[in-house]
């Protein structure tokens, strides 16, 4: 990780943005939301990860890379594009110290149990 060397957390963000943008379509995964201007979840779980982050139960380092990420967006796109659901429970994940491969199990897991809950709640 770019962070791990030399780099600020500025020009680590920076550098990685230019390569993603470079390599895809200019969507950035965790950031925007269909539906509304700010995903009204991800706020509130930020705001939880600086409060164990200001008492020493994390680091609050993915909360730091996520901020960074959306103003660096935010400056190339020219509008505040905020982070959503994915980007909130991405920042709680690297909190906890869990490996990335395995948070993508933890994305699906979550998005399955929704699926079902509303098939349920349909088929009522």
């Amino acid at each position: 990780m770019a962070l791990d060397g030399e780099a600020t957390l500025q020009d680590a963000v920076s550098l990685r943005l230019d390569r993603f943008f470079a390599e895809e379509k200019g969507y950035v995964p965790g950031f925007g939301h269909r539906f509304h201007p700010v995903d009204p979840r991800a706020p509130r779980l930020l705001e939880l990860t600086r409060d164990f982050a200001a008492r020493g139960v994390v680091k609050g380092r993915f909360a730091e890379i996520a901020e960074a990420i959306e103003a660096d967006v935010a400056r190339r796109k020219g509008k505040r594009i905020p982070l959503n659901i994915d980007g909130a429970t991405a920042v709680i994940y690297g909190e906890l110290g869990l490996p990335p491969p395995l948070t993508r199990g933890l994305f699906v897991l979550s998005r399955s149990v929704g699926i079902l809950a509303h098939a349920w709640e349909q088929s009522q």
